[in-house]
């Protein structure tokens, strides 16, 4: 799904969340360096995005979508093998 074909909810969703995102990376200090943002901002980033994750939830079973994506380490076995076909000359 591209971004023009979700709702106006959807969008605002994924701009929030990506808005959201950007700023924990940008003030994100190297190790050993206080965080700029205080405790409390952070809580509130955090309580933000499960509201921005409750809602996207909301609207996808609104629409009759199962969202089966879960979140998963690049270093986890895969549940699946890529094979590739090649077409025959």
């Amino acid at each position: 799904m591209d971004f023009a074909s979700l709702s106006k909810d959807q969008q605002i969703m994924v701009a929030m969340r990506k808005t959201l995102a950007n700023v924990v990376k940008e003030t994100t200090p190297e190790p050993g360096m206080i965080h700029p943002l205080s405790k409390d901002t952070v809580d509130d980033i955090k309580a933000c995005f499960s509201l921005i994750a409750a809602r996207e939830r909301e609207l996808m079973e609104e629409m009759g979508i199962e969202n089966k994506a879960r979140p998963h380490f690049t270093d986890e076995n895969k549940t699946a093998d890529v094979i590739k076909f090649h077409k025959p000359e």
